[in-house]
């Protein structure tokens, strides 16, 4: 039988990627983590780690194993949850979002949820896809609302099949720029054209794509400035410090003096979801809530699209 101590080291060894980083999140020695990894190897008969002096990676077999660990962490959450319902009568929904998404859909949602389901406590959580995603696999929270540029889903380590994502939108990124900026009456406008521009951005993601869309173009960008705000990046560019690659749904509050034009090559997008974990149990007010981000995702919003520039920032 397969110990289910050990397969949260394991866990914790693919998350950390060492044995010394895992056991001081473990609270334990890494010779203890070490002799738990041993053991479980020892039961399946297989290595589930590759060591290095780079510290460790998870073989296929540990792959295998970190998202049977992940499946039965979220069973247990599961479990413990219908205890507690049966022990107060109510519901837990812990919801884990990124800013810009959280406040552009959470508050329209969130009282469709409360009306259907008045026993529902409700736990908000703020991070990132790459934070939280896992968490939803782990059954730390229920659903995520998320998002992804054109790559994969970031999962972290070991399998995303239990994994569900239901689209919500489509969010295209735009240049903000000072509405006196002499590309500030274009429609649209080629990323290559830019090249001379100097940049603020609001994300790190955003800066990553940007050099890669950048480089397509045969340029190197002139970043100035990154925040983790999109609202303070937008201020920095109304201050004159340069111009903006923000999504969509970032442009709202506007900012006096910016305008928003789509870029249409190469048409950079975000796509915003939410993503679930297939479980057994019949969960009703998860129904009701995605179902409610879903119509909050389809209601009109004022957002600018594509194919015109706006007077938004």
């Amino acid at each position: 039988m397969i110990d289910v101590q050990r397969l949260r080291v394991l866990r914790a060894v693919a998350d950390h990627g060492s044995f010394s980083r895992a056991a001081a999140a473990l609270r334990l020695t890494p010779s203890a983590v070490s002799q738990h990894v041993a053991v479980l190897e020892r039961s399946l008969g297989a290595p589930v780690v590759a060591r290095s002096t780079r510290g460790v990676t998870l073989t296929q077999a540990g792959q295998i194993m970190v998202g049977a660990a992940e499946s039965v962490a979220a069973e247990l959450e599961q479990a413990k949850q219908q205890v507690e319902r049966l022990r107060t009568g109510r519901v837990q929904l812990t919801v884990a979002t990124f800013t810009s998404g959280g406040k552009h859909l959470l508050p329209g949602a969130l009282p469709r949820l409360t009306a259907a389901h008045p026993h529902t406590q409700l736990h908000i959580r703020e991070g990132e896809p790459e934070v939280t995603l896992p968490l939803v696999r782990q059954g730390a929270v229920d659903l995520a609302l998320a998002y992804h540029f054109d790559g994969p889903l970031p999962v972290g380590p070991g399998s995303s099949s239990s994994l569900r994502w239901t689209p919500l939108l489509e969010d295209p990124l735009h240049v903000v720029m000072p509405e006196g900026h002499r590309f500030a009456d274009r429609a649209s406008l080629d990323i290559g054209e830019l090249a001379a521009e100097p940049w603020v951005l609001g994300c790190l993601k955003t800066d990553a794509h940007l050099r890669r869309y950048a480089e397509q173009a045969g340029f190197e960008p002139d970043v100035r400035g990154t925040t983790t705000d999109y609202f303070f990046a937008r201020s920095l560019v109304a201050a004159g410090m340069g111009i903006s690659l923000i999504p969509s749904i970032a442009l709202v509050p506007a900012v006096p003096g910016l305008r928003a034009v789509p870029v249409q090559h190469p048409a950079p997008m975000r796509y915003i979801g939410v993503a679930t974990i297939d479980r057994r149990h019949d969960r009703p007010h998860l129904t009701t809530f995605i179902e409610a981000l879903r119509e909050q995702a389809t209601a009109p919003s004022g957002i600018p699209g594509q194919g015109r520039p706006a007077d938004w920032g």
